[in-house]
């Protein structure tokens, strides 16, 4: 697999930034510091889940 890693729209310039890419399914995520290692896998359906916890958690703080 060599994925096209896509850089999320929050970061700025840096190195502390998640990177994003597809295929067949399932969504990869990595870190900038090494975005060849893959860090986390996960369905569509999953990621949605960790989308919509996470954007409940950034509103309490």
């Amino acid at each position: 697999m060599n994925p096209h890693w896509q850089k999320s729209s929050y970061c700025s310039e840096g190195n502390s930034c998640v990177h994003v890419a597809t295929s067949a399914g399932t969504i990869h995520l990595t870190e900038s510091a090494d975005p060849r290692g893959v860090i986390l896998d996960a369905r569509p359906a999953a990621f949605d889940a960790l989308l919509a916890t996470l954007k409940m958690e950034s509103r309490r703080v």
